[in-house]
């Protein structure tokens, strides 16, 4: 059986109700958790209880301008390790690229950044996808990446395009702090131009990070170590794929077991290597066609395939369609 995976509780929790006017015994106690949560130097929540905890607030403060304030009430003081490290970033690119390597330690979700020729992509995905989550949190935090950006900059950085699900409210608030129009699709997303996504931090300080680096990456580890096996496999192809290092044996090399005993766990799991792969695959895929304009031929490399023909089918047994028909239709929509 999975165990179920854990996150540090922010400590910035405390700060930021306070700074929102939230009774913090009124949140916990609506979310069923402990009233001392904050007050533990490692407290943990599941994904089930950090939802809990999100909609509390949410029902408290009872406002759906709700990701707007948060954003605009956060302060340096009230960052979490990983946020005040990528404020510590030399520029919003490496930013989300530090967020994208330790959001998982802080919420059930994982930041993907990806660039073109032009601009730099930034999405949340769920690690637990059974478990709904409030549309407000990743609203919440697609404010707080602009936020991030705007704080560090002193610029009012406006993102090139931001798309979050149809039914995401308020509509007219959001797209007045963004600065620009929030687009309808299924995925939660930022786009940056690649001249603001350079734009130099006035927060830059690269001896913080080297102070900060060590702890977080013992926490990433600590938090690898309770992940399920199916999940450690997932993350690795995430990063190998692309450097075509998708066999099950160099899979089993990164994370330090054989690959009889890779197999065996996976089966405990009641998964298997190639069906995380093809998942992985899809995954990849779907993000490489909606978000960039790569040609098909350099996504199938990138997929870890050595002949175009091989991914088209593969793509065409999990969609029941083409990539260019794919690609066509997102754009549509």
């Amino acid at each position: 059986m999975t165990r179920a995976r854990e996150f540090r509780v922010d400590g910035g929790w405390r700060m930021l109700l306070q700074d929102l006017g939230v009774n913090v015994a009124d949140v916990l106690r609506r979310a069923e958790l402990p009233q001392d949560l904050f007050a533990r130097p490692d407290a943990t929540l599941d994904t089930a209880a950090y939802f809990r905890l999100w909609e509390a607030i949410d029902a408290e403060i009872d406002d759906p301008t709700l990701p707007v304030r948060i954003a605009e009430a956060i302060t340096a003081e009230g960052f979490s390790p990983p946020l005040f490290a990528a404020l510590c970033a030399p520029d919003l690119e490496v930013a989300l690229e530090r967020l994208s390597l330790h959001k998982r330690l802080l919420a059930p979700m994982r930041l993907d950044v990806a660039r073109d020729d032009d601009a730099i992509h930034a999405g949340f995905r769920f690690l637990d996808a059974a478990t709904p989550a409030p549309s407000s949190l990743v609203a919440t935090e697609l404010a707080l990446l602009v936020q991030l950006g705007r704080m560090a900059t002193r610029a009012r950085i406006r993102p090139r395009q931001v798309t979050m699900p149809a039914s995401t409210r308020p509509r007219a608030e959001l797209e007045a702090f963004f600065g620009t129009r929030v687009s309808a699709g299924e995925a939660f997303s930022v786009t940056f131009s690649l001249d603001d996504a350079r734009r130099p931090f006035l927060t830059a300080n690269e001896a913080m990070w080297t102070v900060f680096e060590p702890e977080l990456r013992r926490r990433l580890s600590e938090l690898d170590e309770r992940a399920s096996m199916t999940e450690r496999v997932g993350a690795v192809l995430l990063e190998s794929l692309p450097a075509g290092q998708a066999s099950m044996e160099e899979v089993a090399r990164r994370l330090g077991v054989s690959k009889r005993t890779l197999q065996r766990r996976l089966r405990s799991e009641d998964s298997s290597y190639q069906r995380i792969l093809a998942r992985t695959r899809e995954r990849l895929a779907r993000h490489y066609l909606a978000k960039t304009q790569l040609p098909c031929s350099e996504i199938s490399f990138l997929l870890g395939y050595d002949e175009p023909n091989s991914f088209f089918r593969a793509f065409q047994e999990w969609t029941g369609d083409s990539p260019e028909r794919m690609r066509q239709a997102m754009t549509v929509h």
